[in-house]
């Protein structure tokens, strides 16, 4: 009988160790499912709301040098960023693409020459072509002076072309043209000097031509600069960087003005949550149009530290440290609550 029943007890902890060890496995494989989820969620986080800034991929995408204008491709596993050099002297565009779970190490996109001054990729909503500004000398052009014109390279076979071709005099002059952003049916919006500062313009696309650009109509465009516009999609609002308004909070503030049958709100400041005292710049959308992007100067230096700096390599550490008030990525989450907050404020 003492046999039979310590067979029993036996017996019992085989299976309480046998459950234990398929609860354990269960629980590993529900952990690598998680994190493959959490890993891809770093690219397209879905549904996650961000409601508070959140610093892009820090020692990657957001590092102690001058980063901007992060656009992704439609797939969200390739992204494009400036990397300015201090005193906006010189730039250039890199790439990085999400492997394994993480971004790589930038490297420089193949249409970027890395002599010429290059800003502002932007990738159309189908993914197709890439627009871009350039300073480069272009046989094309006889202007009398290096100027910022628009340029665009297309996706071939998979990869991008490293032949940029020039939009062209329809668009481009002999003034400065910005951050050009494109909505879903082509047409293209940037920022230009045509007349005396940077107001916003658009170029309808018809038949496969740019036509002859315009000032958006309404109450976005005013004396002060409005600059580095992102077009909506769908064109039913925009979103830029306003220089020397009334409500600014900073150097530079974002702004979002909304369509209206096609006379476009005056601008509403996107408020304290996501503008500083520092400089809020080329915003972005990404690809499901679910958040926003942006470049932000925001440092350590902003405000006056609490702590004495008592050393070289302390002093060291601040100025190459990520938050050393050059630029840096944002992102954020961009939802309809967020929207019609926005447009309520409209007057």
């Amino acid at each position: 009988m003492y046999c039979e029943n310590k067979l029993v007890i036996i017996k019992d902890k085989i299976m309480s160790l046998k459950i234990k060890t398929i609860r354990t496995t269960c629980v590993f494989i529900l952990l690598f499912l998680f994190k493959g989820l959490y890993s891809q969620e770093s690219v397209n986080p879905g549904n996650k709301t961000i409601s508070v800034p959140k610093l892009y991929e820090p020692g990657v995408l957001s590092t102690s040098l001058d980063e901007l204008n992060a656009c992704f491709t439609p797939d969200g596993k390739t992204v494009f960023i400036s990397i300015n050099a201090i005193g906006n002297k010189f730039s250039v565009i890199m790439q990085s693409d999400y492997k394994n779970g993480k971004w790589t190490q930038p490297r420089m996109a193949p249409f970027s020459t890395g002599i010429d001054t290059d800003y502002d990729p932007f990738i159309s909503p189908d993914g197709k072509r890439l627009f871009f500004i350039s300073n480069r000398t272009d046989p094309s052009t006889k202007y009398s002076r290096k100027n910022f014109d628009i340029y665009y390279v297309d996706l071939e076979n998979g990869k991008w072309s490293n032949k940029a071709q020039n939009i062209g005099p329809v668009i481009n002059d002999a003034g400065e043209q910005y951050f050009p952003s494109v909505s879903r049916n082509g047409n293209l919006y940037f920022s230009a000097n045509k007349d005396s500062s940077f107001d916003i313009y658009c170029s309808r696309y018809e038949n496969a031509v740019y036509t002859k650009p315009f000032k958006l109509p309404g109450q976005l465009n005013t004396p002060t600069q409005e600059i580095d516009n992102c077009i909506s999609p769908d064109e039913d609002f925009i979103i830029f960087s306003g220089y020397g308004r009334r409500d600014s909070k900073g150097s530079g503030d974002l702004y979002i003005s909304f369509n209206n049958d096609g006379v476009w709100s005056n601008a509403v400041n996107l408020g304290d949550t996501i503008n500083t005292k520092s400089r809020e710049y080329c915003p972005i959308l990404s690809p499901d149009r679910k958040y926003l992007f942006w470049t932000s100067t925001i440092g350590v230096f902003d405000d006056e530290l609490k702590t004495p700096i008592t050393s070289f390599s302390q002093l060291e550490k601040l100025y190459n440290g990520v938050l050393n008030g050059l630029g840096n990525i944002y992102q954020i989450s961009l939802d309809k609550k967020l929207l019609d907050s926005l447009r309520s404020r409209v007057k």
